[in-house]
């Protein structure tokens, strides 16, 4: 397996291997930092707003990190030697330690980063970028990653790490972790692409195409995430509907009825015009002036009920439907309320009523 220490020069390689060397010394208490960030994020994250699915947390192996500290830049001049990309690495790498906090949305990354850097006695944020921006700006496909550089302060693990790692030097407390925070769907992506792209048991073993799977998944991935975000929206503004102390206890305005209707019956919007009035007088007959009410009434059970019923010759709009939910609900009630007076020549309204009516009662008795 082809690695970047095979293109290094014996200096260069001796300065790797004495850092490795000191890094396998160190990495024990590295360790203990890991553990303890990674349990302070799990707590400070449990009684947050926002719940991400997990928190992981790592602490770079050592032949990960000899790997990583091989890497070389181009020479200062044409023709001279390559650079060792991280000469110090103890001062410049932010990744030994590695948190990653796995969400659900897109919206929630924004959430979890400001939780975190919320808690400035804690850690100080010294780095925060999102790692699409990018691929959006160029009109390619990534992963969707948001990534904090956080330092700890005045913490006890670090202190005992900074003891190991230079006893004469004074332990202030203070280290700088890499904390990066992502969907479900972009953590699955980045895992599968890191390991054919960067961790290949053979490097040779590639082609094109992969490129072209990548993008394509990562495409689908961001259509699916966006779905899922819409589902989530629709969701809470559903759920609102039932709070009576909240959207639930909103007066049915023609403008409320239509909102609440596209929002639970999408699919049901065969209107010629944009006019809620009438609507939201038959329901105003009833007695039905909040929201809740009118999400009560929209059940879907009921409308299924009402469908085979009637057996529409046509798909009804909102209107009609509205109108023989009502019925099905308050039957002789609903027509006494709404229609023509018994009286009155002629009642279109009242024989279309009750001829529906029937429909619903002997439908009632079959299905018993």
């Amino acid at each position: 397996m082809a690695s970047n220490w095979d293109s290094l020069d014996q200096e260069q390689r001796d300065a790797v291997e004495a850092n490795v060397a000191l890094y396998e010394r160190v990495r024990p208490a590295l360790k203990r930092v890991t553990r303890d960030v990674l349990l302070t994020l799990r707590d400070m994250l449990n009684d947050a707003e926002v719940t991400p699915l997990f928190v992981t947390g790592r602490t770079k192996t050592v032949e990960s990190f000899r790997e990583k500290i091989s890497r070389t830049d181009d020479p200062l001049e044409p023709g001279g030697p390559r650079l060792l990309k991280f000469p110090d690495p103890f001062r410049t790498l932010n990744d030994m330690v590695g948190i990653r906090v796995i969400t659900k949305l897109p919206a929630e990354n924004a959430a979890v980063a400001n939780i975190i850097k919320r808690q400035r006695q804690l850690f100080d944020c010294r780095g925060d970028r999102e790692k699409d921006i990018g691929s959006i700006e160029s009109g390619t496909y990534g992963y969707s990653s948001r990534h904090l550089i956080l330092r700890t302060i005045q913490n006890e693990a670090v202190k005992e790490y900074q003891h190991v790692f230079n006893p004469e030097m004074p332990a202030n407390g203070s280290y700088f972790f890499e904390c990066q925070i992502r969907t479900v769907f972009a953590h699955a992506w980045s895992e599968i692409e890191h390991d054919i792209r960067f961790k290949a048991e053979d490097p040779r073993a590639w082609t094109p195409h992969f490129d072209r799977q990548f993008t394509a998944t990562a495409a689908m991935l961001e259509t699916v995430e966006s779905a899922f975000a819409d589902l989530h929206e629709r969701y809470e503004e559903v759920r609102g509907y039932w709070d009576l102390e909240g959207e639930g206890g909103s007066p049915l305005t023609p403008n409320r009825v239509r909102d609440v209707w596209r929002t639970l019956l999408p699919h049901v919007d065969r209107k010629v015009d944009d006019d809620w009035g009438w609507a939201a007088e038959l329901l105003a007959a009833h007695g039905l002036t909040k929201t809740v009410e009118l999400a009560g009434l929209l059940s879907a059970n009921r409308i299924t009920e009402v469908r085979k019923a009637l057996d529409h010759r046509y798909s009804p709009g909102p209107d009609r439907l509205l109108d023989d939910l009502l019925l099905w609900q308050y039957g002789t009630g609903h027509i006494d309320l709404t229609a023509e007076a018994p009286d009155v020549v002629p009642h279109p309204r009242r024989d279309s009523l009750q001829r529906r009516l029937k429909q619903i009662e002997r439908y009632r008795q079959t299905a018993l």
